[in-house]
Order: structure tokens, then C-alpha cells, then sequence
């Protein structure tokens, strides 16, 4: 018999969580427990819906987050299954739970990457895109698009995402104060390159984001790194630099999820930040790396949304909300003649962009694909955002402070001993695992590190961080 086993769970509507999480986290919950074990058959999703009394796409979006996390496998025309590979799985994590602590032991099989805050290219919508990219090439002005485009994108993708600025983000902007671009760095280097002349000199965040910094210098500008703190980038030593030096001509920050701490600029530093670049003429380049991912009531507003502000460059990427691969990223600006500068650079390096593609993003968009997939890959983030902070809190309370973050793809680590983060990454690539050492953060010595979850899978998280606990502890 395929299915010997009696599912026995109700869904409550009444929760926030939707009901294919309920589905899809029971299911996994009978699977930690062995209650379902490797190779047994789950219930045709048909079936299912007919047993809960559901909409049967809710089933399948069920299972779908399972078949992402790898909990089951599907084998054409026979159904769903609970994967074979488990059994270990399963058993390490019994073993881990009594003595990880006290014998934490070397990961074995694939290195364990802790990135740079990427997403999980499993739960990419890659074969809505695909068929989109298919449909475009069958339309009958198809040979319309094979020609050259503009500089700046394609138009009604353009008004696309001027309207997404718009009503998401409380911005106003139009299509013609917007540049397509091949990822947001190359936003970032169009803008450097652009706006910045030799001997210039650059605001940035320390710790802070260390390839826009190499754009900036590679126009030949000096940078001006200013600390920290839990409320975002010091506005106070930002106005004694402006009264130290008369050639600042730009600010770069993160001020959503400051990068790498994930801490969000005050309204009061803000408001500070926009009077000071209004008074001393500043360009404010305003970099929202991970907008979309958000699991509080709503998204901070950009800065770049403020009216009164004056000069700004606002960028942001499409890469990590449809797939990591697809480089689409943007920039807004009310600064025509700059817009201007960048467009000419863009026809000298790349002429134009992927006409097609975004062809293809802009038919997601409007078809909704992107907002459900928004919305389901919300869902996800969130769910693995508080498995991992109850990681965190079971096994590095004690040697580290962190906080959970309303939203991105990341932790901030901030061990309470200073570490020699030299040995600490050498130990820890002993055990498999790598992280980013700090010195990637700044120039200055920093005593935290960014774990961040997005690629990495629950097991890898749950094999992981007990490890990285004990090490921290050797230095205690």
C-alpha cells in the first residue's frame, strides 16, 4: 500500500500564516518526527484538497514549498514522495541536539556558504519567466525588438517601475527619470562614473558596502568612511566633514537595512541627512538593495520619497525578487543632465539592455507573477528568518548579541569577546564552513559578521550554527 498512513490535521483560517504554509510546515513536522519516513508516498494533491475541504493550488503551492526545500521529491507520473535522503539527515539532527556543544564536528560534503545575502534561486519563478520569454518571441511585431533600443531601457518597462516607485515606495517618478540597467552595481558605477571627477570626495557608511566604495574610487574619489551605530550612518561627524572638506560631492547609504548591519537610519537622522545635502548641495546615493523582502506592517519609505529633498540617486535590483541570475537593476533620478551622462556611458560599455528580457519581466508584472511570487518567497524568508533566530538564541545567546531583523535576507552577528577573525574564519573553513570575514565590511578592524540565510538550507543552518558557537567560545 502506497499511503499507510492517516493524515489527521485541521486547518485554522484564522491565522496569519496562509494555509499552504500550515500544510506545508505539518507535513514537515511529521517528517522530523518519522512519522513519515523516507520513500512513503503523500496524498495526490487532488486528494488532499477534497480531504481539507481547500482550493486544490493551495495543496499545490503546499507542496511545492516542499518539493523547494527538498523534503520530498516528485517522480513523474507516480506521485510525491518523502526523500530517500533523510535518514541521515535525520539522524545527525537527533545527535546534534543532545551533544553539539560539547562535540561539534566537521560538516562533511559540500562547503556550507554563508554569502553575501543572496536569495534561493530554488523558489525563483523560472518557468513563469521561461514561458513569458517564449510568448514574447511569438508575438507578431516580434521583429520590432530585434533592432537597437534605448539607452535607458525599454519604455514601458521604464513606466512599470517608475510606477511600482510610486505606489510602493512613495516616490514620484517618472519613466523619463528612470535608467534600465544590467544589475545594481552597474547602476552604481554609471552614477560614479557620471557624477563623481578625480579628487572628489565620497560619504560612506563604516561598515559599509565595499564594491559600491570601488566604484566611487575608481572615478578617481576619496572616501570619507563615517560609523555606525544601532540608528544608522553618525549625522554629526557627516556635518563636521562637511565643514572639513569642500569637494564632498556625494553620500552613499543604505539606510532601509544598512549594509552589513541591517540597522535602519532614524527618522530624525533622515531628516537631518536631507537638510545637510539641500545646504551643501550633495548628490544622496540611496541604495535599497532589498526592499521587497520586508515581514513587519510595511517597508521604511526611501529617503529619495522625502519632496524636499533635493539631489538624489535612487537604485535598486529586480535580481533578487524574480532570480538571482537575471541582472536587471535601475536608477531614478530627478537630475536630468546627470540621467543624460549616464545614458552616453551606457551606449559606449553596452548600448542598451535586454530588450527582451524585460519584455519578458514586464509581461510577470503585469500578469501578477512577480507579486505572488513576492509574496509566497515573503512567506518563505520569513518562516527560515525565525528558524534560524531560534538557532541563534538556543546556541549563541551566550557569546554573541544579534537582533531580529523586520526584514532582508541576514543576522548581525556581533560576538561579546573581540575576535581574531583571521582564526575564526581559518576554523571555521576547517569545519566546512565559510562566512565573510569582516575586513570585506571596512578598512578598520570590525567585530561582527554577517550570517546570512537566503541560499542556505535548514539543515546547512542547523549543521552550522552550534559550530560557529563553539568556536566563538574558544576565544571567550
Amino acid at each position: 500500500m502506497l499511503r499507510p498512513w492517516k493524515l489527521e490535521f485541521e486547518i485554522d483560517k484564522k491565522l496569519d500564516k496562509a494555509v499552504y504554509l500550515q500544510i506545508a510546515d505539518t507535513l514537515i513536522g511529521d517528517i522530523r518526527s518519522g512519522r513519515l519516513k523516507p520513500g512513503d508516498a503523500l496524498p495526490g494533491s487532488r486528494n488532499l484538497a477534497m480531504m481539507l475541504k481547500i482550493n486544490r493550488n493551495t495543496v499545490v503551492e503546499a507542496y511545492q514549498v516542499l518539493l523547494n526545500e527538498e523534503w520530498v521529491i516528485s517522480k513523474e507520473r507516480k506521485g510525491i514522495f518523502v526523500s530517500e535522503q533523510l535518514p541521515a539527515l535525520h539522524e545527525k539532527r537527533i545527535r546534534r541536539a543532545s551533544d553539539a556543544l560539547d562535540h561539534p564536528t566537521t560538516v562533511q560534503g559540500v562547503m556550507i556558504n554563508f554569502d553575501d545575502g543572496h536569495p534561493d534561486s530554488k523558489i525563483a519563478p523560472v518557468t513563469e519567466l521561461a514561458r513569458a520569454y517564449r510568448q514574447i518571441f511569438g508575438i507578431k511585431a516580434k521583429w520590432q525588438m530585434m533592432g537597437y533600443g534605448d539607452e535607458h531601457g525599454e519604455i514601458e518597462f521604464r513606466k512599470m517601475i517608475s510606477q511600482m516607485l510610486n505606489h510602493r515606495r512613495g516616490m514620484q517618478i517618472n519613466e523619463h527619470e528612470i535608467s534600465i540597467t544590467r544589475g545594481s552595481q552597474m547602476a552604481m558605477f554609471l552614477t560614479a562614473q557620471s557624477l563623481l571627477t578625480a579628487g572628489g570626495c565620497v560619504i560612506v557608511e563604516d561598515p559599509g558596502y565595499q564594491p559600491a566604495w570601488q566604484a566611487f574610487e575608481y572615478a578617481g574619489a576619496k572616501l570619507l568612511p563615517v560609523p555606525v551605530d544601532e540608528n544608522g550612518i553618525h549625522v554629526e561627524v557627516i556635518e563636521k566633514l562637511l565643514t572639513q572638506h569642500k569637494n564632498i560631492k556625494a553620500i552613499y547609504i543604505t539606510p532601509h537595512r544598512q549594509y552589513p548591519t541591517m540597522v535602519t537610519l532614524s527618522l530624525s537622522r533622515r531628516l537631518k541627512l536631507i537638510e545637510l545635502a539641500n545646504q551643501h548641495n550633495i548628490t544622496i546615493i540611496e541604495d535599497d538593495y532589498d526592499n521587497e523582502f520586508h515581514f513587519g506592517y510595511r517597508p521604511i519609505l526611501p529617503i529619495s520619497s522625502f519632496p524636499e529633498l533635493n539631489n538624489y540617486v535612487y537604485v535598486g535590483t529586480l535580481s533578487k525578487v524574480v532570480a538571482p541570475a537575471l541582472r536587471i537593476g535601475y536608477l531614478a533620478t530627478k537630475n536630468l543632465d546627470l540621467l543624460q551622462k549616464i545614458g552616453s556611458l551606457r551606449k559606449i560599455i553596452d548600448v542598451h539592455g535586454d530588450v527582451i528580457m524585460e519584455q519578458a519581466v514586464l509581461q510577470l508584472i503585469k500578469e501578477g507573477a512577480v507579486k505572488k511570487h513576492i509574496r509566497k518567497a515573503t512567506a518563505h524568508y520569513k518562516n527560515k528568518r525565525d528558524f534560524v533566530y531560534g538557532l541563534l538564541t538556543k546556541y549563541m545567546k551566550v557569546v554573541a548579541h544579534f537582533t531580529l531583523p523586520e526584514g532582508g535576507l541576514a543576522f548581525w552577528i556581533i560576538p561579546k569577546e573581540t575576535l581574531d577573525w583571521d582564526k575564526v574564519t581559518a576554523l571555521l573553513l576547517e569545519k566546512n564552513i565559510k562566512i565573510i570575514h569582516p575586513k570585506q565590511y571596512s578598512r578598520n578592524y570590525i567585530n561582527g559578521f554577517r550570517l546570512s540565510y537566503g541560499s542556505v538550507s535548514e539543515e546547512q543552518l542547523e549543521q552550522s550554527i552550534p559550530i560557529i558557537a563553539e568556536i566563538f567560545k574558544q576565544f571567550s
